[in-house]
């Protein structure tokens, strides 16, 4: 298992005890463990390659299936996803997003494998990052979806190509798909969740390329959105009892998901 260093307690890891399986098979291509990314409290997600017909690597996510406290949880890795499974179809064939390439189970999902890392703290990306990222993000927009959690610049990968990819849709909108997602009120709460997206891209530019805005735009990306503001209050408390509760297990989360940065990075070994 290839994840840092400080385990999580295995109440605190989506498989429990458990790590993720040495083989799988899914439409009749059996694919091999290779390397484990991220094993979290909602989920674990790890590298695998199949030899035949042709050698491929894909990522497989799988929700979480342990209770916690004594409350079964299973439904929550099911439902999380099942959703991320419809994201990843209603993105599909956007440049910039890998291709579904199917579910393991009702609870694990598996995509097509991107080589690259997470975008890194003073990290200079090409000239075409940002138009790229900005077009993908439009895209989606333009599908009705929100991508929601561009806040941290370890959510967006770095290509090997140099291009700009976004690979977790987890709480991507709609949420939840259908009749709700439809009405009066969820294509309001979807526009704003898209203004929160173009909030997050500007003040991505602003640490990383900052050299290829104007006045204005930098102005403007220091002016949170209210539901960006009240996001972070809302969830602050949450993150802060987070931290006081790994800080005592001894525990620390790894930065980024399934491609972050690292002095010596296995090549081809991170998404």
């Amino acid at each position: 298992m290839d994840v840092a260093e400080n385990k999580l307690p295995y109440c605190l890891r989506a498989l429990g005890k458990r790590d993720m399986p040495a083989r799988i098979e899914v439409d009749g291509c059996s694919y091999v463990h290779l390397r484990t990314f991220k094993h979290d409290f909602f989920a674990a997600t790890g590298l695998y390659q199949a030899g035949r017909p042709q050698p491929k690597q894909v990522v497989l996510k799988i929700g979480r299936r342990v209770g916690f406290l004594g409350v079964p949880l299973g439904w929550v890795g099911r439902l999380l996803a099942e959703h991320e499974a419809e994201q990843f179809r209603r993105a599909g064939g956007l440049d910039g997003v890998p291709r579904l390439v199917g579910m393991w189970g009702r609870d694990a999902i598996l995509h097509e494998y991107i080589p690259g890392h997470a975008l890194c703290r003073g990290e200079r990306v090409g000239d075409e990052f940002f138009e790229r990222l900005s077009a993908l993000l439009a895209a989606m927009h333009e599908r009705q979806m929100a991508y929601v959690d561009l806040e941290k610049p370890q959510n967006v990968l770095v290509g090997t190509d140099g291009r700009p990819y976004l690979i977790d849709f987890q709480i991507s909108w709609p949420w939840p798909v259908g009749w709700l997602a439809r009405s009066v009120a969820g294509r309001w709460l979807g526009r704003r969740l898209q203004q929160g997206d173009l909030y997050h891209l500007g003040k991505l530019q602003r640490r990383f390329r900052p050299d290829q805005m104007t006045v204005e735009q930098l102005a403007k990306s220091y002016l949170r959105p209210w539901p960006v503001r009240l996001h972070q209050r809302l969830t602050r408390p949450a993150t802060a009892l987070r931290r006081w509760v790994l800080a005592i297990l001894g525990s620390k989360r790894p930065d980024g998901e399934r491609g972050r940065c690292e002095e010596n990075p296995v090549p081809g070994a991170v998404d």
